[in-house]
């Protein structure tokens, strides 16, 4: 009965061909492979208009695949079903990858307009497939037949799965009931309505961000206005200028790089509070681009879709299919540190405050006001400013710095590939290595600002890893970034906190690039939400340690090694400002999972929500939440981390107790680091979190790490 199988794919496959072959856009580069080096998607092959058919081609390509499995004969088996799914979508895997990673990273009119067009149809695919009665029935067979198994004391059972097979029959099956393939007709109909209109407003609340962001720039014609700014700084603003046309001024931009830089240093405080003002009401403004109503649809489709599946809330149906299992278990985590950091919060407002006072300021610490005391205070209490570390910092030093770690810890060499090809000018490709010169995989790295790009830092794929022995796929990695960018007298020079965003992003590269897995849908960064900031979180740890320091933090224009002198005095203020850091980022978090328990969206304002929430918690008038709703593009611009804000701070409870390990035996021990990739980096979703983060650990984490490592203990 195989045989059918076969022939049923052939003929699709040849029908598929057939119909490309006649398609005057046969030249499309994704019905072909790449080619060397690496099978690399050739950017300057691609263009806009090659996007559509491919997405067409390939939802068809998967039809025919998915048609071959529900039309087999025999009796379902893992092989005939489950690994036939996994490898379904290839096609559309292909052009996905690379039309959403330039959408993010690279976009223009013709991409937004062609998202816009493919999402629901998208949507509709992924509907057909997860309501799909007799694929369902079929994966339900053989997860029936596991129960049974796992019930037998025949443990040794031939039938049984491996561990990792069971990883992916228990996330294929949970992901059909999550789809709603229990569901009855009616409320299957209805839930395709609900994934197509949230499909269509996720984009458009990242969009009306984007467009807020670039419309927003705070323009200084007055060299006495920006008294306080580093020259490196000010030759920035005049180099943004220049290219918006206006040589000879000074502007400041919603970019982290610009906007961030502007609040330390300006003595201008009222210049500092219309930066800033602007950043806080982003999408936030009744114009075309307001992202209220939006939020409002959003949260009423999801409660409507978290209901259909039984669930009371948004925040139970999303947090379910984590580590934490349930929002009250979220809320236990956050409300201890809340506890402890606002305390520490406060006693930092107090000394911002008394500078304020001894300067004879006559006002009110406000929230444009935090960035410029903290340096002010940093300055005193450590004689340090971040000014006089960034030419320590440069970002090729940086690099230089994260990829000498993996060489030491997993034995890794990262070499630079000037024939790869890479869809911007900005972007560099490196090819990592083992040891022995194997190829790991390609990383692409995009780290600096421009108007195709959205803000923030992170991490993709443009092929993700799978397979094993000959038929092993390779990975290609991208981490995208908005750095500092380099000016006509010096190089991007790295704040602390960029610094350790690199680190950060870069450990979501090696979760990708280290995967070690046979399925594709459950390898690299396939795991659940809250371990995913496991493999990055733990990088930061590294990034300002003593040791580290000496090996990459280089003067950019001498080469000398950054003094002892200045790394005692970033260890000392190694927990300078925490209250602050912790208590912005869990504001955000529990303002997310609230926006998520609400039982009724009838009414909601969304302004007054986010007022009242900060009230009930006792959040200090100087700090808001690290992203406001009208641009917290994690909570409302998709479902990744709906509801999962607070993923990162549960993930740094197991980053800080993993990275005791290496405190333990030294920070660049090999053993412990082949230890992590073994247990942890290279085994993607093709376990339990707990069980590898327990493998490598040897027992459960605990906070006192998280804790001790904040100051808030």
């Amino acid at each position: 009965m195989k045989k059918n199988l076969f022939i049923v794919l052939a003929l699709s496959l040849i029908f598929s061909a057939c119909k490309t072959k006649q398609n005057p856009m046969g030249d499309n580069p994704f019905f072909a492979n790449y080619g060397k080096p690496f099978e690399v998607p050739d950017f300057s092959k691609i263009k806009t208009e090659h996007y559509m058919p491919a997405f067409e081609e390939g939802i068809k390509q998967q039809e025919a695949e998915i048609a071959a499995i529900t039309s087999n004969s025999e009796a379902p088996t893992f092989e005939n079903t489950l690994e036939a799914l996994d490898k379904s979508g290839a096609q559309l895997d292909k052009v996905s990858s690379v039309f959403f990673n330039q959408f993010s990273a690279n976009t223009n009119d013709e991409i937004k307009a062609i998202n816009k067009e493919i999402a629901p149809k998208l949507a509709a695919h992924n509907d057909n497939i997860n309501l799909n009665p007799i694929l369902f029935q079929r994966v339900k067979a053989v997860y029936d037949q596991q129960q049974e198994l796992n019930l037998s004391v025949e443990q040794k059972n031939e039938k049984a799965l491996n561990t990792e097979q069971k990883a992916l029959l228990d996330k294929v099956y949970t992901g059909f009931i999550r789809g709603g393939a229990n569901l009855n007709e009616a409320d299957q109909t209805r839930l395709r309505e609900i994934n197509g209109k949230l499909a269509l407003l996720y984009p458009q609340f990242g969009e009306n961000v984007m467009k807020e962001s670039q419309s927003h720039t705070l323009v200084i014609e007055k060299e006495a206005d920006l008294s306080g700014l580093p020259q490196s700084v000010r030759d920035a603003a005049a180099e943004t200028a220049k290219a918006k046309g206006q040589e000879g001024k000074w502007i400041f931009t919603m970019d982290k790089p610009s906007w961030i830089p502007f609040l330390q240093y300006a003595d201008n405080r009222e210049l500092r509070k219309e930066l800033y003002t602007a950043w806080m009401n982003l999408a936030n403004n009744n114009n075309e681009f307001d992202n209220k109503e939006v939020i409002k649809e959003v949260l009423k489709l999801r409660l409507e879709k978290a209901k259909l599946m039984g669930f009371k809330t948004y925040a139970d149906f999303a947090i379910a299919n984590n580590m934490a299992k349930t929002p009250e278990n979220v809320l236990a985590l956050l409300t201890q540190l809340w506890d402890a950091a606002l305390p520490m919060a406060k006693r930092e407002a107090a000394e911002l405050q008394s500078i304020i006072d001894k300067e004879d300021g006559n006002f009110k610490l406000e929230s444009w006001d935090w960035w410029y005391y903290t340096e002010k205070l940093r300055k005193e209490k450590y004689a340090l400013e971040e000014s006089e570390l960034r030419p320590y910092f440069s970002l090729a030093n940086v690099q230089k710095g994260a990829y000498e770690l993996v060489k030491r810890i997993y034995g890794l060499n990262i070499i630079p590939r000037n024939d790869i090809p890479t869809y911007h000018e900005d972007v560099q490709a490196w090819e990592v290595q083992e040891e022995n010169g194997d190829h790991v995989g390609i990383l692409l790295v995009d780290y600096f600002p421009r108007e195709s790009k959205k803000g923030g830092a992170w991490m993709s794929s443009y092929r993700k890893q799978e397979g094993q022995g000959d038929d092993f796929v390779t990975p290609v990695i991208v981490n995208v970034g908005n750095f500092t960018k380099p000016t006509a007298n010096e190089p991007s020079l790295l704040s602390l906190d960029e610094v350790q965003t690199l680190f950060h992003e870069f450990g979501h590269g090696l979760h990708g690039l280290l995967s070690n897995v046979k399925y594709n849908s459950i390898s690299g960064t396939s795991v659940k939400r809250d371990f995913v900031e496991l493999p990055s979180q733990i990088m930061e740890n590294w990034a300002l340690e003593p040791e580290m320091l000496k090996v990459y933090a280089k003067h950019y224009k001498t080469g000398e090694p950054i003094p002892d002198e200045l790394i005692e005095k970033i260890q000392k203020s190694g927990q300078f400002n925490q209250g602050f850091i912790t208590l912005e980022y869990l504001a955000a978090s529990l303002l997310d999972i609230r926006f998520h328990q609400l039982e009724n969206i009838e009414g909601l304002d969304v302004l007054a929500f986010e007022k009242q929430s900060m009230n009930e918690l006792g959040l200090i008038d100087a700090i808001i939440p690290r992203y406001r709703s009208t641009y917290f593009n994690h909570s409302f611009g998709g479902e990744g981390y709906s509801a999962g804000y607070y993923v990162y701070i549960w993930a740094a409870v197991l980053d800080a107790d993993a990275y005791e390990a290496f405190v333990e035996k030294g920070i660049f021990d090999r053993a412990t680091g082949e230890s992590l990739r073994k247990n942890i980096i290279s085994r993607g979703g093709s376990d339990e979190p707990m069980t590898l983060y327990k493998n490598f650990r040897g027992a459960d984490p605990s906070i006192e790490p998280l804790l001790k490592k904040r100051g808030l203990k």
